[in-house]
């Protein structure tokens, strides 16, 4: 069977970020019949959500997996409670609809210079598709470092009880030298 690897950014970024680049270089170099796909996602719920199914749907009957960092960790949780597959999450967002309650407001993508205003509306569409329980946490492996500035990761510890988990002391949100777990993140996600 096929496989396709999706690999989801977080708020603010996008396929140009370091860890996307290092991920698709890591592939391209190692797996380059490997179909893997780094969209650029929109700055709002829906819209994003809708990219997102459509995106699966275009791949229907390949294995699917997901890498995502922090906001893109949490959509990445949704895919694969909704379609199935196994995933790989570097820091990932637990509840984004309250920690961006902070962040509403005028913002500009720095990567894409797109500018988006973020209102209340925008962290309940995320609210609406938080996934409480995980069905099965062993298609799982959460990289998390206890460093990270912007997220606690022990709400991520604490979710994703049953799974794979790797907690580093130290380092930060961008989850540093992310690049030396690229050769088992593809073991992960390619195994049968």
């Amino acid at each position: 069977m096929q496989q396709v690897i999706i690999y989801l950014h977080g708020f603010l970024s996008s396929p140009q970020s370091v860890k996307a680049q290092q991920t698709l270089d890591f592939a391209r170099r190692h797996y380059p019949q490997l179909e893997f796909v780094v969209p650029q996602l929109p700055p709002y719920p829906l819209s994003t959500i809708e990219l997102l199914d459509e995106l699966v749907t275009r791949y229907q009957g390949y294995r699917l997996g997901f890498i995502g960092s922090s906001l893109g960790g949490y959509l990445s949780t949704y895919l694969l409670e909704k379609y199935q597959g196994r995933a790989v999450l570097i820091n990932p967002a637990v509840q984004p609809y309250k920690l961006l309650a902070d962040y509403l407001g005028h913002h500009v993508n720095p990567y894409t210079h797109e500018e988006f205003t973020l209102e209340g509306i925008h962290t309940e569409q995320l609210a609406g598709i938080d996934t409480p329980v995980l069905e099965h946490p062993e298609n799982y492996w959460v990289l998390l470092q206890t460093g990270d500035e912007t997220l606690d990761y022990r709400l991520a510890e604490q979710k994703y009880q049953g799974a794979k988990l790797t907690i580093e002391q130290g380092g930060d949100h961008s989850f540093q030298d992310y690049q030396r777990f690229l050769a088992d993140i593809f073991r992960f996600l390619l195994q049968e």
